[in-house]
């Protein structure tokens, strides 16, 4: 077995089509993995990482499609004729090779706006490199702008924010991954019923739990604005949080504001603190892992614990009907009773596939003086790249970059997850897993089917050792996956499943403080 690239000069494509690709290739016979994509240069530096090399993929450049294989050197001149067939097929018209019924497909911005004229709302999901020029023709043209594209410069994040802000318009982004807008969810959204609190949020899946939680608790989203992960940076300032609440503030639809994000600069903060307090609206605010805040009542502030007790709290604040009790503390007797299953020693592998709820999870570990190595520290002698085993507990991020290059997102694809699964399970001391499960649009038809599969497959090969799963699922009866039917089947596997995120890493939590696992 070989590995090989391959380089087509300026062959450009979205990120979303790239990830296609790279998945239909690994499916050829003979290949044992394939990459597909743009040859910018933390792409062709992630390929190193994964073990290419050669002077194709040192020479390419941004503008040029990079196929990178491992298999046998016959493999290639069906790989490149696989790729020409899946390109062809991408590129024909919707509806018939340009019959009557053939759906127009514009292959430029200009020629999009001229046919679909009254769209205010610009989605673009091109390599990082371009996407700030699409942006900024965008703006320039009076739309709001979701940037569904990572790897775009910090210094264009600032310049499109400052414009779009100037003309009253919104950017969405860079790598923001949900929002619902006038009750239309875009990319990774859920089906959620429409109802008087508004969400800002830098923070993706933070954003998907915490609306699935309104919904589930009898309230409704009114907006859902996601910002991009670095708007409460201290470099971009919060543009786009500032702006998203003087919107949701004017907004006659919405009666209660929520901001999310992992936690911001300081200053950025008390920025928002102060533009919410501005708000005529009651406001939860929710930075995840920030040190806890007392309510403010007088100012119409209320600082939440989580992300589910954001959603009951703005759903108390909005009124909504029938609205029980908070759910109590993970009972004693069930915590002993999971935990008596673990080996002496067992250590917690926990596999996330959304950013934040894995940040929350790792909070709530760390808070109940648990040591978790995680490729979501920023520093520090327990952060991991994830790129090998960690000892001891360990929590990923499998949406990182390190796992993403070239591939499908483990919202998209999960088993990718499973794949990594198979490698925890290898170590003896694994015991106690924890799972995240994101349904909505754009997410996997079945990421519970194949969450379990994975969880079964992993039973086997531990010959005999238990092993705890966990989870929760971020998701609404109305998602195309359907929720009941996601937690029976995780259930039908044997995997406890939680009310919520929060209780998931609780329950965790509680199994290993209680003297079962390796502690610290």
């Amino acid at each position: 077995m070989g590995a090989y690239v391959l380089v087509r000069k300026d062959s450009y494509h979205d990120s979303v089509l790239l990830m296609r690709l790279s998945q239909a290739l690994k499916g050829l016979a003979g290949v044992e993995d394939a990459v597909v994509a743009m040859g910018t240069p933390h792409n062709r530096q992630l390929l190193e990482g994964l073990g290419y090399a050669g002077p194709a993929l040192a020479s390419a450049g941004p503008n040029d499609l990079l196929i990178a294989v491992k298999g046998g050197a016959d493999t290639l001149s069906a790989v490149e004729a696989g790729l020409d067939a899946l390109l062809k097929a991408e590129q024909a018209p919707a509806g018939g090779a340009g019959g009557a019924g053939a759906e127009v497909r514009p292959t430029s911005l200009a020629a999009a706006l001229k046919t679909h004229p009254e769209s205010n709302l610009v989605l673009i999901s091109v390599p990082g490199a371009h996407a700030a020029r699409e942006a900024r023709r965008a703006l320039a043209l009076g739309r709001h702008v979701m940037l569904f594209s990572d790897n775009v410069p910090l210094e264009d994040e600032i310049a499109l924010k400052r414009e779009g802000a100037a003309r009253g318009l919104l950017v969405m982004g860079p790598d923001c991954g949900t929002a619902i807008l006038n009750g239309m969810p875009l990319a990774f959204a859920n089906a959620v019923r429409r109802g008087p609190v508004g969400i800002v949020g830098a923070a993706g899946t933070g954003i998907q739990e915490i609306s699935c939680c309104i919904h589930r608790l009898g309230g409704g989203v009114s907006q859902a604005i996601g910002t991009g992960g670095r708007d409460l940076s201290e470099a971009v300032g919060g543009t786009m949080t500032l702006l998203g609440i003087a919107a949701l503030s004017a907004d006659p639809a919405t009666a209660v504001l929520v901001v999310v994000s992992k936690p911001p600069a300081a200053a950025v903060a008390e920025q928002v603190i102060a533009a919410l307090t501005a708000s005529p609206r009651p406001c939860v605010v929710h930075f995840v892992g920030d040190s806890p805040r007392a309510d403010d009542p007088a100012r119409g502030l209320y600082f939440a614990d989580s992300l589910s007790g954001a959603a009951r709290t703005a759903c108390r604040l909005a009124g909504a009907p029938g609205l029980g009790a908070a759910p109590p503390a993970p009972d004693p007797a069930r915590i002993a009773m999971l935990a008596s299953r673990l080996a002496p020693g067992a250590a917690l592998r926990a596999l996330f596939c959304g950013g934040t709820t894995g940040q929350e999870a790792l909070v709530i570990l760390t808070r109940a003086g648990l040591e978790v190595r995680s490729n979501l520290h920023k520093k520090g002698g327990l952060r991991v790249d994830g790129t090998a085993l960690a000892p001891g507990h360990a929590l990923l991020d499998l949406g990182d970059d390190v796992f993403t290059v070239g591939r499908p997102h483990p919202m998209i694809e999960p088993e990718l997850r499973n794949e990594r699964l198979a490698l925890e399970v290898q170590d003896p001391a694994t015991g106690l897993l924890l799972f995240d499960c994101v349904l909505g649009y754009g997410a996997h038809p079945d990421p519970a089917g194949v969450l379990a599969e994975g969880v079964e497959r992993a039973r086997v090969a531990a010959r005999g050792r238990e092993l705890v799963a966990v989870a929760s699922v971020t998701g609404t009866p109305g998602d195309p996956q359907d929720f009941g039917a996601q937690v029976r089947r995780l259930e039908a596997a044997g995997i406890t499943v939680e009310a919520d995120n929060r209780s998931a890493a609780a329950l965790a939590a509680a199994m290993l403080a209680s003297g079962a696992g390796a502690g610290k």
